[in-house]
């Protein structure tokens, strides 16, 4: 019998670090062909090139894609869907997938979901019915519509997309395949990790240092530097190591990397180290072992629960999200920052948490994907309640 062909798409360091599980339970399933297609900053060496990675870990990557248009701005990302479309039609073309799997909210991913729909080609999307602030509130939100099959998260996510007019019977799964990896990975932490790229201070390990990862919030842009800047200015009267890694290629990218350039420049902190990239194994082991993370990443609401590691969850990227214990919220300024960090601090780690997943989403997504059956037309399943 032939083998169903499901065609991974990656984006960026964060989608492969979810997908890692994902693809290896697909490789494990005879019924299927694994095809993964590199995308985003995957490819481009100003991120380090996480393809590599991939490479690296066993995967045979079947194609990359160049989508990204210079000068992170609103326009270059609307461009680079444009682009995007036009390039995964092609790759679409040439491997001719049964099945794209897509995950989250990614501007690259709604190129890969319109490409994959106007083709006819099923689409499987983990992680709709989230709610987040940005642009990829609408994303997501797209991609479901597109989607033919769904892997949510939590049930409320699975809640909201029967809500959104998706069948119940095309919601397969529930859980994100990101816990597969917290559940089995080792968290010890090695000087290694943090020092053999990047740089700045030297981190000791055995003391308690913070994690910062801030990204635009592309519904505010232009406002992005002001609300590092105070982000900074919180970090530079804690006076505490901290490893801060370079945001994402959004609408405002720009603006937050000079902020940062700025500040070593002008305060040159003997606490601060900063990287470009990390493994996804790597980074869940510095968000694992933080004494506190500091940002607005998915990864502080989604991965820091598994661990019960303390976040300060700045702006309104996230703004929405199902929260566990271990999340608390401030507005983007300074005081409010510093004064979270030392509460949260003062706590300590929390109790793990399952709200995401209990370890085991891989497999059932990878069994999902050899029983479902694939078609093309779209409905509004209420409309034929």
């Amino acid at each position: 019998m032939r083998k169903r062909k499901v065609c991974v798409v990656l984006v960026d360091r964060a989608n492969y670090g979810r997908l890692k599980p994902v693809m290896t339970a697909i490789q494990k399933r005879p019924e299927l062909e694994l095809q993964i297609i590199a995308a985003g900053t995957m490819v481009l060496e100003r991120f380090d090139q996480p393809v590599n990675v991939v490479r690296q870990d066993g995967f045979q990557v079947a194609g990359e894609v160049f989508l990204e248009l210079e000068g992170s701005t609103p326009a270059t990302m609307a461009k680079s869907v444009g682009f995007g479309v036009v390039e995964f039609a092609s790759e679409f073309q040439r491997l001719k997938p049964d099945v794209v799997l897509l995950i989250g909210d990614r501007y690259e991913a709604l190129a890969a979901a319109i490409a994959a729909a106007y083709m006819n080609i099923c689409i499987a999307h983990i992680q709709g019915g989230e709610v987040s602030g940005s642009i990829d509130e609408s994303a997501r939100h797209a991609i479901s519509k597109f989607a033919h099959f769904h892997f949510p998260s939590t049930k409320r996510s699975a809640e909201y997309l029967v809500r959104m007019g998706e069948a119940p019977e095309t919601i397969l799964s529930v859980g994100c395949p990101s816990s597969d990896i917290a559940r089995e990975f080792d968290p010890t932490l090695t000087p290694e990790v943090l020092h053999l790229g990047g740089g700045g201070a030297t981190i000791d390990i055995e003391r308690p240092f913070l994690l910062v990862l801030f990204h635009p919030t592309t519904t505010e842009f232009g406002g992005e530097r002001t609300q590092m800047e105070n982000l900074l200015e919180a970090l530079r009267r804690l006076a505490m190591q901290t490893v801060l890694l370079w945001p994402n290629i959004d609408a405002g990218s720009d603006h937050i990397s000079k902020a940062i350039r700025t500040f070593r420049v002008n305060q040159q902190p003997t606490w601060l180290r900063t990287l470009t990239n990390l493994t996804p194994e790597n980074y869940l082991k510095v968000l694992a072992n933080a004494a506190c993370a500091i940002g607005n990443s998915s990864s502080f609401v989604r991965d820091a629960g598994y661990f019960g590691t303390p976040i300060v969850l700045c702006g309104k990227r996230q703004e929405g999200r199902e929260t566990d214990a271990h999340v608390m919220r401030v507005a983007p300024l300074a005081t409010a920052i510093f004064d979270a960090v030392r509460e949260q601090l003062d706590h300590g780690r929390y109790e793990p948490s399952k709200l995401y997943g209990d370890g085991y989403v891989s497999e059932r997504i990878a069994r999902s994907l050899c029983d479902l059956q694939p078609y093309v037309q779209k409905r509004l399943h209420y409309i034929y309640q």
